[in-house]
């Protein structure tokens, strides 16, 4: 038991630990637009049916969110994206 446990632990870590990393790139990449960027993923990878790649970019957004303090985070603006992505998957 306790080695399912144990994996179970280091999946979780791995996942973690990659929401982080595409956080930090798209903080790189994009800077105070990440969180924006990091929600257009978010929102493509749904338009797909993808639910595993729309939970990803979902909690980078939220990591992204917590890193760093000068991204932009403008309800309006994000509503804007998101309908924009969702127009383009038709």
């Amino acid at each position: 038991m306790f080695g399912v446990v144990s994996r179970w632990i280091d999946y979780r870590r791995q996942l973690r630990r990659r929401w982080q990393d595409d956080a930090r790139r798209l903080l790189v990449a994009e800077e105070t637009n990440a969180y924006y960027e990091a929600q257009r993923r978010a929102t493509r990878a749904r338009m797909r049916g993808d639910k595993a790649e729309f939970y990803h970019w979902a909690k980078v957004a939220a990591e992204v969110a917590c890193i760093s303090p000068q991204v932009e985070m403008d309800m309006a603006v994000l509503k804007q994206v998101v309908a924009e992505e969702e127009r383009r998957s038709g």
